[in-house]
């Protein structure tokens, strides 16, 4: 996992490529490929476990998700143009779209969020004239206090500590690196868990995982204080689809979307995704899986991403696939409640907007032994505030699932001073009756 996350040497595509199918079309487009293009492919469905790395489809072959509608497929240079013929010419392949590398959106190195602070403070002082730490914008710069003895600052600020509510009889997927299994925070607790990363198993050998699990659903007593978890009765499901360098493909995401959604999991929290242009389009791909999930009664929430560095006036657009309409996406703010400085912002049209901001800066959490807890930065802390919350939410109306839930989490938002772009509606809040 990078220490930074807007290291420019991340390779983006893998070579692979995903193919949206037609709705329940799926047997007549794995045909026209077999016999256009030549691929051989085999059909996943339901709650079965399959393991992807950047080497477990062959070439020539392909992976077809039967109720997302979801093709993945390893095509030689080659075969290429048989392939993109077939989905030409078949009612039931819509459209071809490379296969991105995704990655962890964790851990910003602290120093430089000083370093923007400082910068920040003494712009101020230069065009105002005020004295140098004297004051002005430096002291509003300064963070809110919290006494955290008990609760974490992300539970004070969502006021989970107010809500009745527990996340009892509701089931989260955390899709990430995994947990830490042997975390005595997570002792006795109801845990269902698959990796889809071959070789490498549930077990978080990478930490960012157990974090993000901490987050949304970690104990209501842990070892140490404070309290940091929110959905504490909630029902977890670990998918690792990251493996523990913090790496992995849209090809494992995927598989672990259609895993938990045949679980039934009403919330889906994915703290991870690849960065986007400006300009550039969302993808139909995950866009589909997340409105058939919508749709299921799952409200799939992704981290909006960490690549801007607004100290120096760089704002980039929110991250895949946390870009897709119908995926809610989250942002980070700090203890004052101010935007992160490396949270992206909500600025292709037709998609890619920010829909609420959670506690992404300073975030205590699990974190594997022998540590056992870790304070973070990163859209990735914000998500799981997010899912955690959501879940708090889905317990307290048997109604709030899917499209109604999203209303929910945005009606009940704390607004906040900063554009909607930054942090859409505002600040996430817990249900409180």
């Amino acid at each position: 996992m990078s220490s930074h996350p807007m290291a420019g040497s991340i390779e983006r595509l893998t070579g692979r490529y995903l193919i949206l199918l037609g709705s329940d079309e799926a047997n007549a487009a794995q045909s026209h490929l077999n016999d256009m293009a030549g691929l051989k492919l085999q059909s996943i469905g339901g709650s079965e476990a399959l393991q992807i790395d950047e080497i477990s489809i062959a070439e020539g072959e392909g992976i077809v998700f039967h109720e997302l509608g979801v093709a993945v497929v390893n095509s030689p240079p080659d075969q290429i143009a048989a392939v993109n013929s077939a989905v030409a010419q078949s009612s039931a392949l819509h459209l071809m779209e490379p296969e991105r590398y995704v990655h962890t959106y964790g851990t910003v190195d602290l120093d430089y969020l000083r370093g923007y602070r400082d910068a920040v403070n003494h712009l101020y002082d230069t065009m105002t004239g005020a004295e140098p730490g004297g004051g002005g914008l430096g002291t509003r710069m300064q963070d809110i206090a919290y006494d955290e003895s008990q609760l974490s600052w992300g539970l004070q600020a969502t006021r989970v500590p107010d809500s009745r509510f527990t996340g009892r009889g509701i089931k989260i997927a955390v899709l990430d690196t995994g947990l830490d299994l042997t975390h005595p925070d997570f002792t006795g607790r109801t845990i269902v868990s698959q990796s889809f990363i071959a070789g490498q198993g549930v077990q978080d050998g990478n930490g960012h995982g157990t974090h993000c699990c901490g987050l949304a659903v970690g104990a209501r007593r842990p070892q140490h204080l404070p309290r940091y978890g929110i959905a504490y009765d909630a029902d977890l499901y670990v998918g690792k689809v990251l493996d523990n360098s913090g790496r992995g493909t849209d090809a494992g995401i995927i598989a672990g979307l259609q895993w938990a959604l045949s679980h039934d999991c009403e919330v889906i929290s994915l703290s991870l995704g690849s960065a986007v242009e400006r300009g550039q389009a969302y993808s139909a791909v995950f866009q589909q899986i997340a409105a058939r999930a919508l749709a299921k009664g799952s409200l799939i929430v992704a981290a909006a991403g960490n690549d801007s560095d607004r100290a120096r006036g760089k704002i980039n657009p929110v991250s895949h696939p946390a870009n897709c309409p119908d995926i809610f996406s989250v942002a980070a703010v700090d203890r004052s409640l101010k935007i992160a400085w490396f949270s992206n912002a909500g600025l292709n049209p037709g998609g890619g907007k920010i829909d609420l901001a959670a506690p992404g800066m300073d975030v205590m959490s699990s974190w594997p032994s022998p540590d056992f807890y870790k304070a973070l930065d990163g859209t990735s802390m914000a998500a799981p505030h997010a899912a955690g919350i959501a879940a708090l939410f889905s317990e307290s109306a048997p109604s709030a699932r899917g499209r109604s839930l999203w209303a929910y989490l945005m009606q009940r938002a704390k607004p906040l001073s900063a554009d909607s772009k930054d942090v859409g509606a505002g600040l996430i809040q817990a249900p409180l009756a």
